[in-house]
């Protein structure tokens, strides 16, 4: 069956208005943890502040050593059924669908100005609607997600699923990057996966999003003259053309090019390339980004992956590369604003501004804590 026909406009339309209404339906099939369940990191991720260092007052469940080892856990539940506005068949059909489209775009996106680029997201639903009506609703704003839209946040399944029927309903109006925590690795230990089991009661759910996750593009290109990527660049990568010839329908691996399109750092070092402290991909200087943006004729590369204070950090004298982060109050504590840049028809650059909602951790009606995973105790 082909993905068109899975789901009709109406239908999606339709699951739009649940989702952002709050809409809930018990699901009748739930049956409830009876013992927490925890895993160990693999590696380490972190979101680490724009230095390096997590930023006053993190402790380091937020922002964790590259090496080091932490734990997610669900615990037992009060009894009650689990309760979500999305039927497991509907978001089956709806991942069906957008692996159609995506599988049809290149690893690098071109896209046309204006368009809005926006950083993490990380499950704070409630905090993503309040970007669409600071920045604009699809279709009339065009937008680049540039990765993270789950984990650590308490509905990383809202957040994914309203950006897939975005992308399903006004395809060339919504580009989604992946970002590192678009992997199987790494949300079964972030919260994405037990989210998944809380919801739907099984892993089907988990299944159906990560094969997605595998046609994610890894980049986008504005007007040919801006890069959009989660992470940074690489030392295996120096052109765009070497971006768009990597096999991108798998699981991010460990190391190479993929790896750290989505895991490397910008900072100001004297080397070209340094061993990046995540355990996953380089830390790169100004001197890379002058040559990579000089031998692809780029007036800049945005990217994300890295929490900043103020929502953006440009970097490096020549000012063309800058860090966006778009969830505010990260993790529900963390205090940051979050922001969105707009690249204009002149390729101006401008940025909008937003803090989390008064709902962002509890959703507007109040949902029980006892339904809530608590990632960051």
């Amino acid at each position: 069956m082909s993905g068109s026909s899975l789901l009709s406009p109406t239908d999606i339309d339709d699951i739009i208005a649940s989702l952002r209404s709050g809409g809930r339906a018990a699901l009748p099939n739930y049956k409830p943890t009876a013992d927490p369940v925890s895993r160990q990191a693999p590696g380490g991720d972190g979101e680490d502040g724009a230095d390096g260092a997590a930023p006053d007052g993190v402790t380091a469940d937020v922002a964790e050593d590259a090496g080091g080892a932490t734990t997610s856990s669900v615990p037992p539940s009060s009894g009650s059924a689990a309760r979500h506005p999305l039927p497991e068949a509907s978001l089956k059909k709806l991942c069906l669908l957008v692996q159609s489209l995506l599988v049809e775009e290149s690893n690098v996106c071109p896209v046309r100005t204006p368009v809005t680029i926006v950083g993490d997201i990380h499950g704070q639903f409630w905090d993503l609607l309040e970007l669409f009506r600071t920045g604009g609703e699809v279709p009339e704003t065009s937008y680049i997600f540039m990765g993270d839209f789950v984990d650590r946040g308490h509905n990383s399944v809202e957040t994914l699923a309203l950006l897939l029927c975005l992308k399903a309903r006004y395809p060339a109006k919504i580009t989604l990057l992946r970002g590192n925590h678009e992997s199987r690795q790494i949300t079964t230990v972030y919260g994405f996966y037990d989210e998944c089991l809380r919801k739907f009661g099984n892993a089907n759910a988990w299944k159906y999003c990560v094969e997605v996750f595998d046609c994610f593009n890894l980049a986008a290109v504005v007007d040919g003259r801006v890069l959009c990527v989660h992470g940074g660049l690489s030392p295996d990568v120096r052109t765009l053309d070497q971006m768009r010839a990597i096999d991108r329908q798998q699981e991010i691996p460990h190391e190479g090019a993929f790896c750290d399109l989505m895991w490397s750092d910008p900072e100001d070092i004297a080397d070209a390339w340094q061993i990046s402290p995540r355990g996953a991909g380089y830390v790169f200087g100004s001197a890379v980004t002058d040559e990579f943006s000089r031998v692809n004729g780029l007036e800049l590369i945005s990217r994300a992956h890295q929490l900043v204070m103020e929502g953006q950090k440009y970097h490096f004298p020549e000012r063309n590369l800058v860090t966006v982060w778009s969830a505010p109050n990260y993790c529900y504590r963390c205090g940051n604003v979050a922001a969105m840049l707009t690249v204009g028809e002149d390729l101006g650059q401008s940025f909008k501004y937003f803090k989390e909602t008064d709902h962002s951790m509890h959703g507007p009606h109040g949902e029980e804590r006892s339904q809530l995973v608590p990632y960051f105790l």
